[in-house]
């Protein structure tokens, strides 16, 4: 890592919150809290820090994928370990990050803000959105191209395909000691894959991102999740706020991961993939469809005659989806996120009435 990490950083010393001095005791008088209890129905206190990094729910996620404790930092989202991952690799108006166009826009927005190079190699169109690999594999070589980070998000959003893990692991063999390979999971629940998670022991650069935001229900919660080896965990610690994670939040979460939640969450996955293929049939042959991409995910890329008349109609009936004709390659195309039976049922009534 040290190649990878910020030169000015590898002296860098974390903040040391009263609470990570600190973790026992009977009477807490060195965080210049209030004193006075504030507890929540299972005796939760609120009125105390919380953990930099919960421990109960870091073991319970932990043992859902399989990882060691040390392989895991927990977040404010997946968007938060983005920007943690660039600001601590990224030297700004020096280094770069590498995205794939069409993609998650974040990489971009968390680059700017560091103001770190944005390398663009988009997908291939041709190939249903994969890697343009020749390309990527000949920036290597380029001696003004110090890329730090190669961000590649499968199932891809907005595309809905995953992206060969072969590529992935030829990557990471590339680009070993030089750049992190990050894989964002986002959407691998709807997936007919398994996570990559297994990998990181494998490969020391490789980086997944998962979040409980999608098939989990909890977007609202702000709980993403970091997979990777231990020394960048390490890292990510140094530079994580001193108590990113609420108690609330946490305690919540760690009851949504129980085994009966669990199994009902599963449910639901199954539920909108057999929605996502009954929404993809009954749409395919509508008189402005000109293509619907294979999807991994819960959403459809929808390439239109008039992605505009398309994204207009449904406003006037109260249902909202996304415009993609400004993603690079993407002129004319809608994206539907995938809903409940009743709510594809309006969608598809609405769509039938286009002409």
């Amino acid at each position: 890592m040290d190649n990878i990490v910020r030169a000015d950083l590898i002296n860098f010393n974390a903040y040391s919150s009263a609470r990570d001095e600190a973790k026992s005791g009977k009477i807490w008088l060195n965080a210049n809290e209030s004193p006075y209890d504030v507890e929540l129905s299972n005796k939760t206190k609120i009125n105390r820090y919380p953990e930099k990094q919960s421990a109960d729910l870091s073991h319970k996620i932990a043992g859902l994928f399989k990882i060691k404790k040390n392989q895991l930092i927990i977040s404010r989202g997946s968007d938060e370990v983005i920007d943690l991952l660039v600001r601590l690799c990224c030297t700004a108006g020096e280094d770069a990050i590498l995205i794939c166009p069409p993609t998650y826009g974040m990489y971009a927005v968390s680059a700017r803000l560091q103001n770190a190079e944005i390398i663009q190699v988009p997908l291939l169109k041709s190939t249903d959105f994969q890697l343009d690999m020749e390309s990527i594999l000949n920036m290597k070589n380029k001696q003004n191209k110090n890329i730090k980070i190669i961000f590649l998000c499968s199932p891809n959003n907005p595309t809905g395909n995953l992206i060969k893990k072969e590529d992935i692991f030829s990557l990471c063999e590339a680009y070993a000691g030089k750049s992190l390979i990050v894989v964002d999971e986002a959407y691998i629940d709807y997936a007919d894959a398994k996570s990559l998670a297994e990998y990181i022991n494998k490969y020391k650069n490789l980086v997944i991102l998962r979040t409980f935001s999608k098939a989990y229900g909890l977007a609202g919660a702000r709980i993403g999740f970091l997979l990777a080896n231990q020394e960048i965990i390490r890292w990510l610690l140094k530079i994580i706020a001193p108590y990113p994670l609420s108690a609330v939040i946490a305690e919540y979460v760690l009851n949504r991961l129980s085994d009966e939640r669990l199994a009902d969450i599963k449910n639901q996955i199954n539920a909108i993939k057999a929605e996502r293929l009954k929404l993809l049939t009954a749409i395919k042959n509508m008189p402005w469809v000109k293509r619907i991409w294979p999807s991994e995910a819960n959403y459809l890329l929808i390439e239109t005659q008039d992605a505009q008349k398309i994204m207009r109609t449904c406003a006037e009936q109260g249902v909202v989806i996304r415009e993609m004709f400004d993603k690079p390659g993407l002129d004319h195309a809608i994206r539907i996120t995938v809903g409940t039976p009743e709510q594809n049922t309006v969608l598809i009534k609405v769509l039938e009435g286009i002409t």
